[in-house]
């Protein structure tokens, strides 16, 4: 995550627009699911401890991993059960 440089007493932050920006207004819907992201729900999980160094080991990101793994699991089993 980026930080932000404080602003100083007497200046004013400035932002500029990307030239991208007006075709990103054309093209909402189609970037709508492309930019959901569910609700993050912060959890105590207890994982063997084997299986957390697994993913560790892959490196950054395994929270991200675990969740796309346990994701998987949940679509799988929807397809099987119907629900």
């Amino acid at each position: 995550m980026k930080r932000r440089k404080p602003v100083k007493k007497g200046q004013s932050a400035k932002r500029h627009a990307s030239a991208s920006a007006g075709k990103r207004a054309q093209n909402s819907m189609a970037d709508m699911s492309e930019m959901y992201r569910p609700i993050k729900k912060p959890i105590t999980l207890r994982i063997d401890a084997d299986v957390l160094a697994w993913f560790k080991k892959q490196g950054s990101g395994y929270q991200t991993r675990i969740n796309r793994a346990l994701r998987g699991l949940m679509l799988e089993g929807r397809k099987r059960h119907g629900g």
